[in-house]
């Protein structure tokens, strides 16, 4: 039964406390775009694109006018091209990035992820030619996003590959230098990658999937704290954690709702809901916010991997209970530019690496949109890199890396990206050499836990 003080606060959450499906992504799988010639291959993947897709953003606009649910993001996942380009040993891989961005701007999406590979055990045929054009692909297009997974718990972590990935992140940096360094904010290197992904950068389209599905991913960190700050300044944390859970569960009901409908009306399965607080850089959409109104002076100081635990806990729990399926990242995300408290904190000095690392361990993705100084070296992003990676495979996990080397920056400036990416300031990344270690390659072995046949 409908209950009238549950509309009320449903439609608060959207009006004054920035409630909103953050996105409705469409996963094609473009397997049967392979070709060995890579301009067929292309114009199977156009002409895919174009005609799964083709409807998508009229329908999902329809939905959020007719229900009043801000939907702000529209997107498509595809395949890992790495996998398509095995089959066409002459293709230029960023010839299917340009298809990929134009196919993405004819249907009117905001992002296209799937520019990927999956190297967690070795590199197999299209591996190592898609990773070494991810630079000029991301600073040749508008729209396309890239991922590359180096390590799971069941395989351990690749070194060849991380070694690569910190070459790349500067060098995306780099080609990008006159736009904010933005090739590197489209580029993230995971352990233990989702194939049901719906946020960017990270989205793919895994092999194991339908054909076409949507999967739909929610936010709304700004409604989490306002629930929080409605309780009195003394109430346990076991209150704390039940208020979390029961506004998970209203926040991922609408999520359901809004991949039903998708789905019903394209024709096609509903995936999973990813039920991450996704913050903005909108004042009070934050999740270092929520923390803080825990009773943390500022997102950074001591307790806060103990808080971001609790939330992340309970945004889990509260939120199965109200989709079908559930999947993706499915926690906190902690972006640091995206995130209006999360960039405070740093500019007062509370948050650190150091601590943003601590944090990595017990919330959804890992190292998210921080910025570095530009002279920082490619090993020393490597072995970071290498460092979140362990923390996933060894938790059994998602971690990640999407960090930008701010060229022509130093400690201290700010790097704006404006939107949805927010802005932050440069933190400071120690300056001591891992290169030996980073050079030596080879694999990290997987952990005891791997063996759970």
């Amino acid at each position: 039964m409908l209950n009238t003080n549950d509309i009320l606060e449903t439609i608060q959450m959207i009006t004054d406390e920035s409630l909103d499906v953050r996105t409705v992504t469409m996963g094609i799988s473009l397997l049967d775009c392979a070709d060995p010639d890579g301009k067929k291959a292309c114009e199977k993947i156009y002409r895919k694109i174009t005609t799964r897709a083709k409807d998508l953003v009229k329908i999902v606009e329809d939905i959020s006018a007719t229900y009043g649910m801000p939907i702000v993001n529209k997107r498509i996942s595809v395949t890992p091209i790495a996998m398509l380009l095995a089959c066409a040993p002459e293709a230029d891989p960023v010839w299917y990035a340009k298809t990929l961005d134009a196919a993405g701007k004819a249907v009117g999406v905001n992002f296209v992820g799937g520019y990927s590979a999956l190297v967690h055990k070795g590199f197999s045929a299209g591996d190592v030619r898609l990773i070494e054009s991810i630079p000029r692909a991301l600073a040749e297009t508008d729209f396309v996003c890239s991922s590359v997974n180096i390590g799971s718990t069941k395989s351990g972590i690749n070194m060849d590959a991380v070694k690569m990935m910190g070459k790349i992140v500067k060098e995306s940096a780099e080609l990008t230098k006159e736009n904010m360094c933005l090739g590197a904010a489209k580029l993230v290197v995971f352990c233990n990658a989702p194939e049901d992904n719906p946020f960017m950068a990270g989205a793919f389209h895994g092999v194991g999937e339908p054909d076409c599905v949507v999967h739909v991913g929610v936010s709304g960190p700004g409604a989490v704290r306002a629930a929080l700050a409605a309780l009195p300044k003394d109430a346990s944390l076991d209150s704390v954690a039940e208020l979390i859970k029961r506004t998970a569960f209203k926040i991922t009901r609408m999520g359901q709702l809004v991949g039903n409908l998708v789905s019903e009306r394209l024709g096609m399965p509903f995936g999973i809901v990813d039920l991450s607080l996704a913050p903005t850089p909108a004042i009070g959409d934050s999740v270092a916010n929520i923390l803080e109104e825990m009773g943390l002076e500022s997102c950074g100081c001591c307790g806060t991997t103990a808080t971001l635990a609790l939330l992340n806990d309970a945004v889990k729990k509260g939120g199965v209970m109200a989709s079908n399926h559930v999947g993706g990242l499915s926690g906190a995300f902690i972006p640091v530019s995206e995130d209006d408290g999360m960039i405070k904190a740093v500019a007062r000095g509370s948050l650190s690496i150091e601590k943003l690392e601590a944090m990595t361990a017990v919330c959804s993705v890992g190292i998210d949109m921080v910025v570095i100084p530009g002279e920082t070296e490619a090993c020393v992003i490597s072995a970071w890199i290498a460092d979140e990676a362990a923390i996933g495979m060894v938790n059994s996990k998602t971690t990640a890396v999407r960090v930008i080397p701010a060229i022509g920056y130093k400690e201290g400036d700010v790097l704006d990206f404006g939107g949805l990416l927010g802005y932050a300031p440069i933190l400071p990344i120690s300056k001591f050499s891992p290169a030996v270690f980073v050079n030596r390659g080879g694999r990290i072995p997987a952990p005891l836990q791997a063996l759970k046949n």
